[in-house]
């Protein structure tokens, strides 16, 4: 969420900011919100000095036994003025509340503008592409080899799920666990949050109430709690609330999670495989940075997801989005792509991410400078990796001319030394 004083102060810089994302800013609203507000506010400040004049008043004639009937009547007014107000004021903060909480976050000032993914920009280029001669895509060798079931998963749940068999399956999980054991290594600290959240986690991270259509949700009581789309979203609220002390910051959290997305809008694309899922596994990574941090932490999450890919000898590159393609919530991101040799390009693994302090306006995530009253602290967060899409990459690298798999140098401890996939 937006800072309310950064509309205020220079709204031209911030709507010309938004236009770069492509968003139009409605100067109008925005300003007969702040109008009415303050307008409200002014009019309650001077309501109230007029309560504690006659209060002041009719205490001065009691004490002097002189009738205070007329006074009191006009401090009852003034009270029922008052309620009245207290209402206006409540909706008018709703109102300017759901504004802001539709603005996106304003980009860096070095994210390149564009209007879609043609002008993002390719920062880093890792790795050297395998010479396959026509490669196989990963639906047909892991049905070849009995380890991916996409025939059978939609009697099971519908489109777009899959079933793992065997070594399919321990090829994800050693996935993961290898995944999770290099981010101990740099400092992370792992969670197992819920999976299940309820609004104000949703609304913290930024995914309501723009984003509702997206969600997966579930009855719960009066109200519902919604399955996470990404482990971003209970480790970022893990801190709502909350002022975290200076010293302990950078804060680096991860977490291996089922992610749940309802892919709406998406009909249509990458319907074949495991590419887009309702159901996937992701290990993410979340830190919390002081905002003089927050630029460097950006850089070194990145490397670190990146060393993922660079340890299991999978071809990426990094991209830093322009303004039209980041996420809502973003002022910078990075997304990193892998080599997929059956489609012949690079696609998206990761993306990491700089909010600012946009999230932890909205979940109310502060830090206790040295000096100084408390502020809102910076995160960011990234896939570390998706597992299910670097299963794929692994598969359709790491082919062979008879439809067998090498598996990856790294991986083969957990894996009870296996070498090849047959």
């Amino acid at each position: 969420m937006l800072d309310a004083n950064l509309l205020r102060n220079d709204l031209d810089a911030v709507a010309a900011r938004l236009s770069g994302r492509g968003y139009t800013l409605d100067r109008d609203r925005y300003q007969e919100l702040d109008a009415r507000r303050r307008s409200i506010l002014q009019e309650a400040e001077a309501l109230k000095a007029e309560r504690n004049r006659v209060s002041d008043e009719v205490g001065r004639l009691k004490r002097a036994k002189e009738n205070a009937d007329s006074l009191i009547a006009q401090q009852r007014e003034v009270g029922d003025q008052l309620k009245a107000l207290e209402l206006a004021e409540r909706e008018i903060e709703a109102a300017f509340k759901d504004f802001l909480a539709g603005l996106p976050n304003p980009p860096h000032a070095s994210v390149p503008v564009g209007r879609d993914e043609h002008a993002n920009v390719e920062i880093k280029c890792w790795g050297q592409i395998p010479a396959i001669e026509k490669p196989l895509d990963h639906v047909e060798l892991g049905a070849r080899l009995g380890i991916l079931d996409v025939e059978r998963a939609p009697k099971l749940s519908g489109a777009r799920f899959s079933v793992l068999l065997g070594l399919g399956a321990k090829l994800e999980r050693a996935l993961a666990q290898f995944m999770l054991d290099q981010h101990e290594k740099v400092g992370y600290q792992e969670v197992i949050p819920p999976y299940l959240v309820n609004a104000d986690s949703m609304f913290g991270t930024g995914q309501l109430p723009k984003f509702e259509q997206d969600l997966f949700k579930v009855p719960h009581g009066d109200s519902f709690l919604y399955l996470i789309p990404t482990a971003e979203v209970p480790l970022t609220n893990l801190f709502r609330n909350e002022i975290l002390e200076l010293e302990a910051l950078p804060t680096r959290l991860c977490a291996l999670t089922p992610c749940f997305r309802s892919e709406a809008g998406s009909y249509g694309k990458d319907t074949k495989g495991i590419i887009r899922q309702h159901q996937f596994h992701k290990v993410e990574l979340v830190a919390f940075a002081a905002p003089d941090q927050a630029e460097a932490e950006l850089e070194r999450l990145t490397s670190n997801a990146e060393a993922i890919l660079e340890a299991l000898e999978l071809p990426y590159r990094r991209v830093l989005l322009c303004t039209g393609d980041m996420g809502f919530s973003s002022q910078k991101t990075y997304d990193l792509e892998v080599w997929l040799p059956s489609q012949n390009t690079y696609r998206e693994i990761s993306s990491c991410s700089w909010f600012g302090d946009f999230q932890a306006r909205r979940a109310n995530i502060r830090f206790r400078p040295k000096d100084g009253k408390p502020g809102f602290l910076h995160t960011l967060n990234g896939s570390g990796l998706a597992v299910g899409r670097t299963w794929v990459a692994v598969l359709e690298n790491y082919q062979q001319p008879d439809g067998s798999i090498v598996v990856p140098e790294v991986l083969r401890p957990y894996l009870k030394g296996l070498e090849v996939i047959r």
